[in-house]
């Protein structure tokens, strides 16, 4: 995986994840040594690479394409979050979600002044996402915990991967991330994760990321209007 930001390469058994942003990969680091669950063992770090061993198994998924992981793993992922969620806090904040309100200004402007996307597309998502901007209880969040972040074998979790945005949040935005595009396994994760679910909240967030997102996926050589990506998740809300 490669785009302007920072790298992650393949050798073996190891993966090279190279990053430029000393901050960010102090995050990361840290973020796997407090947190309570699987995550990959960390072989070494030299700044700005991060040797990380290889996890057994397979994601649990990927966005727009359909899962192949039994309802046993996602509710398992559901209770590997709740144990994260429930660990103590991490002293540093996660600063893309306090940044939100402003981004959703200003990447819906960009969408409706390129013509990215139709205007009711992007205004009826927006209404929805502004739901997402509420006072939340502080929890140990990933903060990018996509399906594809979260590595099972069989019904079991092997391992959770990328912690670089990991902080204190917003325990929906986790479960948001982790079932955007895949809306039919929700009630598995929350079988898993328990009843202590704001599904609005979790549907807000599934409008504010994909509308924050498309940009820099453009940006970045991603394809937001895949079968099952954002633009599809956006149409889906509506």
């Amino acid at each position: 995986m490669a785009h302007h930001e920072r790298a992650t390469l393949r050798v073996g058994e190891v993966y090279l994840k190279v990053d430029a942003d000393q901050s960010r990969m102090a995050v990361e680091v840290e973020a796997m040594r407090m947190a309570p669950v699987p995550t990959p063992e960390m072989l070494w770090c030299k700044p700005p690479v991060l040797a990380l061993a290889a996890l057994p198994g397979t994601p649990l998924g990927r966005l727009g394409q359909p899962s192949s992981a039994s309802s046993a793993a996602w509710t398992a992922a559901g209770a590997a979050v709740r144990m994260l969620h429930d660990a103590p806090l991490p002293p540093w904040p996660a600063g893309r979600l306090e940044e939100s309100a402003a981004r959703l200004d200003a990447e819906c402007e960009w969408l409706l002044s390129n013509d990215v996307l139709p205007a009711d597309l992007v205004t009826g998502n927006r209404r929805i996402a502004e739901g997402a901007l509420r006072a939340w209880k502080q929890v140990f969040m990933h903060g990018d915990l996509q399906l594809s972040h979260v590595f099972v074998e069989g019904d079991r979790i092997t391992g959770v991967i990328d912690w670089s945005e990991a902080g204190r949040g917003d325990a929906m935005y986790d479960l948001a991330i982790l079932t955007l595009g895949h809306p039919e396994h929700l009630g598995d994760v929350v079988k898993g994760y328990g009843p202590e679910v704001d599904h609005d909240a979790i549907r807000a967030w599934w409008s504010l990321r994909s509308l924050t997102a498309i940009r820099w996926l453009v940006e970045h050589g991603f394809d937001p209007s895949i079968p099952g990506g954002e633009i599809d998740v956006l149409r889906s809300q509506l």
